[in-house]
């Protein structure tokens, strides 16, 4: 894996980048490139959400599957675009849902890094994919990685918020045990915001205003959504 992991989480993600799934993961990565794959997204971003939401810092944690696999939409945030990138479809439904449940207006970009910087965890289960291939390095190494990440926030003291949108969200989460097992974090749930699914349990489920409100019970502090 040639990005380097940040050390608020390194001592936390040391086991897991230890075992062989893991340490295929770099050379598979790399023989993938070098036949000339595509692979999203870039080199120096695939850890964007460990640099921008430091373990100590981490309040709410949102669980994507993986990328975006279109050109220039993926920078290591789920569901978030760079400036500039159309808002995707499943964004756009997250914004509605913001603006009712909180009354905050939509924005005119994707790019989710003001949360991140907040200590919203915006965490893909993989974190790279092959450019027009969803789902495509599913398996390949990066959920041993991904599961550490989770189970680092749930070991902590300090109660956080689990997002968790649709079942592949549900499943990863609820598969860890520190997280399944834990009594002082909240998890919500709720059908994926994807215009497949949000009008079957998304829209109306208002996960900002309950995550807020869990936060400042706790002494936390809310997240400007």
């Amino acid at each position: 894996m040639a990005d380097t992991v940040p050390d608020s989480w390194r001592a936390a993600l040391e086991p897991a980048l230890a075992l062989p799934e893991s340490r295929r993961l770099g050379g598979w990565l790399r023989a993938e490139e070098e036949r000339g794959a595509t692979i999203y997204p870039p080199k120096g971003t695939r850890l964007r959400a460990l640099e921008l939401t430091p373990l100590d810092q981490v309040k709410v944690v949102i669980l994507g599957q993986d990328p975006y696999h279109g050109p220039g939409q993926a920078h290591g945030l789920c569901f978030s675009v760079p400036d500039g990138v159309q808002v995707p479809p499943s964004l756009v439904n997250i914004y509605k849902e913001l603006e009712s449940d909180l009354g905050v207006a939509r924005r005119g970009t994707g790019n989710l890094e003001h949360w991140a910087r907040q200590g919203v965890l915006l965490l893909n289960t993989s974190l790279t994919v092959e450019a027009a291939k969803a789902g495509s390095h599913a398996g390949k190494g990066w959920e041993a990685i991904t599961d550490a990440a989770v189970a680092a926030v749930a070991e902590r003291a300090a109660p956080s918020v689990f997002i968790l949108w649709g079942s592949h969200a549900r499943k990863k989460a609820l598969n860890v045990p520190q997280l399944a097992q834990s009594k002082r974090h909240l998890v919500l749930s709720s059908a994926h915001p994807s215009p497949l699914s949000a009008h079957a349990g998304f829209f109306g489920s208002r996960p900002f205003s309950k995550t807020n409100a869990f936060l400042s019970e706790a002494g936390r502090g809310p997240i400007d959504w």
